[in-house]
């Protein structure tokens, strides 16, 4: 059975995308199999992988079911991908059943065995999508921008974390907290980090060793269809990405 690890934040821009891109490719470098999930209506990881969004099935079909999940799979360069797109935005509406929290577990469950690790990347906001990658999910990952306002709301995250225990998968782990935009040269880097520390140790879990550094190469990498990994691997994000995935694969694998 697939390893199910959903990147998740409630606040945008902290790199989690990219985060996801990274590290669905990076396993994928390593041999594993993997299938990248976009549950973010906006269908940036789609697209940063090399896809068009607006072609074939996507996961808002899959969850639906008007497609089965296998109808919906493409394939990249690193990994396979189920695209979403702004469709996907009708969810708290379009998903009303019964345990609707549980449509992407009860979907996952035919191709689940084909793969080593299944990526997910949610969207910015604490709702029914996001609910749906934590019910699913074995390891949830923090990406957390170096910034004070990005500790806003990490709070009530971890106490939804702990809800989605209590209810529907007690066995879900907080595998780390990703700080991004890390500029280890400043004060404010650092009061981040100790903060991080505190609110991870309240959530038994960690900061991670690998920091993602900032470069203007994250930025441009995903306008070309690409992870970090492949289009600047000699740029500091890309190391630092790099460091992460073999860090997660460690844990992981330990």
């Amino acid at each position: 059975m697939a390893i199910t690890i959903v990147l998740t934040n409630q606040k945008g821009g902290v790199g989690k995308t990219t985060t996801t891109s990274a590290l669905a490719a990076g396993l994928g470098k390593k041999g594993e199999k993997v299938l990248a999930i976009d549950l973010d209506p906006q269908g940036n990881l789609g697209f940063s992988l090399g896809l068009d969004i607006d072609e074939g099935e996507t996961i808002y079909d899959v969850l639906t079911q008007q497609a089965p999940i296998e109808a919906a799979i493409q394939e990249a360069d690193d990994c396979d991908i189920i695209p979403s797109n702004i469709l996907l935005s009708e969810a708290e509406i379009a998903f009303q059943r019964d345990n609707r929290e549980l449509l992407l577990q009860d979907a996952l469950r035919p191709v689940s065995s084909k793969y080593d690790f299944v990526v997910i990347d949610t969207p910015p906001a604490l709702n029914i999508l996001t609910l749906n990658g934590y019910a699913a999910a074995d390891h949830l990952i923090i990406p957390m921008a170096s910034e004070i306002l990005s500790l806003v709301g990490l709070v009530q995250l971890t106490e939804t974390v702990e809800a989605v225990k209590d209810s529907v998968n007690p066995a879900l782990n907080v595998l780390g907290i990703l700080l991004t935009k890390f500029n280890k040269r400043t004060n404010l880097a650092k009061d981040v980090l100790e903060m991080a520390q505190t609110i991870a140790d309240q959530a038994e879990s960690v900061v991670f060793d690998a920091k993602i550094r900032t470069s203007v190469s994250a930025a441009e990498a995903p306008a070309h269809g690409m992870c970090i990994l492949d289009y600047a691997p000699k740029s500091n994000p890309a190391k630092d990405y790099q460091a992460f995935v073999d860090e997660v694969y460690g844990k992981i694998k330990a």
